[in-house]
């Protein structure tokens, strides 16, 4: 075989070679993809089993699943923002004190999933009672925007549409 033959098959095997690697990479970031779609869900399912123990008057469960950093926001159905962890657990401590009840579950989730970051919006749909104790139906917008910490996606926004009867911006 002749030089131009030699170097012709080199190119071929490096080209092939170069194909593999592109595949193997590729499916390496498949797969960390999947697991990070499916690690977002969880933290989302997370927080929403957690808001539920919260409308029972249990504010530890949602402390779990938050970022504890000063960057966190929180603009819920009281219409406050709140901005930063120590404002942000103040506001779900007191409401954890009025017991609303009920429970709300996700409906429609749509997840955007980076890196570091991931966004999940839909809807919130369930019910709780107001301070009267009167029953109310609730379907909320909802934006949740999670971030990963120590290998663990935690909570850094959550937003949502005001509830009339939780309104304190009036």
């Amino acid at each position: 075989m002749n030089q131009t033959g030699k170097m012709k098959r080199v190119m071929v095997y490096c080209t092939a070679l170069a194909v593999m690697m592109g595949c193997a990479v590729n499916s390496a970031r498949a797969q960390t993809a999947a697991a990070d779609r499916e690690g977002v869900l969880a933290a989302n399912a997370g927080f929403y089993a957690a808001l539920n123990q919260m409308f029972r008057g249990d504010a530890a469960p949602i402390e779990a699943v938050w970022s504890h950093a000063e960057d966190v926001i929180y603009m819920g159905p009281t219409g406050l923002y709140e901005h930063g962890w120590s404002a942000v657990v103040k506001d779900w401590e007191a409401q954890a004190a009025m017991k609303l009840g009920g429970r709300v579950a996700p409906a429609e989730t749509q997840v955007i999933l980076g890196r570091e970051l991931a966004v999940v919006s839909g809807l919130e749909v369930g019910e709780n009672s107001d301070a009267d104790g009167k029953v109310q139906t609730l379907k909320l917008r909802a934006t949740n925007v999670y971030r990963k910490e120590g290998g663990q996606w935690k909570m850094v926004l959550h937003q949502t549409d005001k509830l009339p009867y939780l309104d304190l911006t009036k």
